[in-house]
């Protein structure tokens, strides 16, 4: 069913045989290398396809036992298959097939595994930063500057990352950005409280954005494994799959995220270096298996040399899309990251909650989206006849999302329950209007997630979703800062900062709807439910 890559020099042709029962004429059709795939098309009653580009030592190191048929790779089902067995091919145990399905998906067992046990500790130690700020009298101004170099590093990184990935592979990406994590969170044991105090702020301010200029260019390593991994391992042809997949492996890192929201609020209350240590050894947790059990080869682009310029040489869709998500989290991050656990704290004009609250409710709200997220193909599109997601599906989801900061920016600048500080009231308007959000930004952030992957150059696929992650953190850094600056300057108090950081939301979202206008992918149409069409 194969060939040993050691016997085949590159450029080579190839075949391998299929099943007489293989009938396909459609596109996408893959050889697997070891953890590798190229292009291939059906010849009669087998498969060809050209060897890649492998040094030899590679070659030796992660391209043995096989080319696996295309046909193994689709999960075409010969004669002798079953329900159960869906994917075996023809005279194929099933143990043969059990050893195959999980050569195939270890890669992506091992890279989410590791991205999610990183996820947990960078939620976690945003928590820890923006609580710790907060209880050392920075300002929100101040806390926002402390994250500047975070989503900075996540610009550059991004595209570096790409660039990284398809030259060196998504290991060397996973296993650097993980060091740096260690890194980043071992600087912060250094963070005095001495620096809070006049004359030492600057001092304090600098030092912890450094530390976070660290997390944030491990976040933008590792996520990129994470997200590719998926591309890699999915057949094209397979788009609902690779939905369910994408969608899936995005939701439980949110998910993930959220959690560490909480440990880190909750950790803090017993100890600042204690909540620092129990990060340390999560990421220490998720190096062993990423380091003994993926390829070199995993992730590398192998059909022209990647330079700096190729990365800005994108698809027009991957361009127009990545417009759309600088926008789309610059919405978020106008009032999440920064206003909202500040306000959430405030005794004088918010809710005065504590620490462990206000953990709770943003790890809540990362959870909720999360799960959202996960299960967005299942329970919301499928039910409306709008899997997989295209275009017109990802207009509608966004259009609504502005409903949802219209009707806070609304409730705290025109009616008189936030400028009275009734609490019982503040809490009933401001809770489900974030729910509201979480909701509808987490079906529009699942689409995103699919078709960015759908869009992007299955050899080129790690400096696609680079770039596009470029323009997520670009977004996420604009929102962070304004609304840094809103929520301190914008008004008579924090309520009228808070809620213009709503409104420059609400703008936000309106401009990613814009730009998403621009997608030239008019197939599939737009329906809700089985008897309405809106978009034929």
């Amino acid at each position: 069913m194969g060939a040993d890559r050691t016997c085949c020099p590159a450029g080579t042709t190839i075949c391998c045989n299929v099943p007489s029962t293989f009938n396909y004429s459609g596109s996408g059709l893959r050889c697997r290398f070891g953890s590798l795939d190229v292009n291939a098309k059906l010849c009669g009653d087998t498969v060809c396809c050209t060897a890649p580009e492998l040094d030899t030592g590679a070659a030796a190191a992660s391209a043995t036992p096989a080319a696996t048929a295309a046909a193994a790779a689709l999960g075409v089902a010969g004669k002798d298959s079953s329900p159960s067995d869906f994917g075996r091919l023809e005279n194929e145990t099933h143990k043969e097939y059990l050893k195959r399905e999980y050569s195939a998906l270890k890669p992506f067992v091992i890279i989410s595994l590791s991205y999610l046990l990183f996820t947990t500790t960078d939620g976690a130690v945003r928590m820890i930063v923006l609580l710790h700020a907060y209880q050392l009298g920075f300002s929100a101004w101040q806390t926002a500057i402390m994250f500047t170099l975070y989503e900075v590093a996540g610009v550059v990184t991004n595209l570096l990352a790409g660039l990284m990935g398809a030259r060196w592979g998504i290991k060397s990406t996973l296993l650097t950005g993980l060091t740096l994590q260690l890194c980043g969170i071992g600087m912060l044991f250094g963070w005095q409280d001495s620096w809070a105090a006049d004359g030492q702020v600057v001092t304090g301010i600098v030092f912890v954005t450094a530390a976070q200029m660290l997390c944030g260019v491990a976040k933008d390593l590792t996520k990129l494994g994470g997200k590719t991994v998926t591309k890699l391992v999915t057949p094209d042809e397979k788009q609902s799959r690779l939905f369910k997949v994408v969608s899936f492996i995005t939701g439980f890192k949110n998910s993930m995220k959220g959690v560490g929201y909480f440990i880190g609020a909750a950790a803090l209350t017993y100890n600042y270096y204690f909540a620092l240590g129990i990060l340390l050894l999560l990421v220490l947790a998720a190096m062993p298996w990423a380091i003994v059990g993926l390829s070199n080869q995993l992730g590398r682009a192998r059909k022209e040399n990647i330079s700096l310029s190729t990365l800005f040489r994108q698809a027009h869709n991957v361009n127009v899309l990545s417009v759309a998500r600088f926008f789309l989290f610059g919405s978020r991050d106008m009032w999440f990251e920064v206003p909202l656990p500040f306000f959430l704290r405030d005794a004088a004009h918010g809710l005065g909650w504590e620490r462990v609250a206000v953990g709770a409710v943003l790890a809540g709200f990362i959870i909720l989206y999360g799960q959202v997220q996960s299960w967005t193909p299942q329970l919301v599109l499928q039910p409306l006849r709008q899997s997989p997601a295209n275009k017109y599906v990802e207009l509608l989801w966004n259009g609504l999302l502005c409903v949802a900061p219209a009707f806070l920016a609304v409730m705290l600048l025109g009616t008189p329950i936030f400028a009275n500080r009734q609490l019982q009231a503040m809490a009933g308007v401001l809770l489900p209007g974030l729910l509201l959000y979480c909701v509808l930004f987490a079906v529009n952030s699942s689409v995103h997630s699919f078709l960015i992957v759908k869009y992007a150059d299955g050899n080129k696929v790690a400096m696609n979703v680079g770039f596009y992650y470029m323009a997520n953190a670009m977004g996420r850094l604009t929102g962070t800062l304004v609304s840094g600056a809103l929520y301190t300057f914008a008004g008579a108090n924090v309520v009228h900062g808070l809620g213009w950081c709503f409104v420059a939301s609400v703008g936000f979202a309106a401009a990613s709807t814009a730009v998403t206008v621009l997608i030239k992918d008019d197939s599939g149409g737009l329906r809700c439910g089985s008897k309405l069409t809106l978009v034929k």
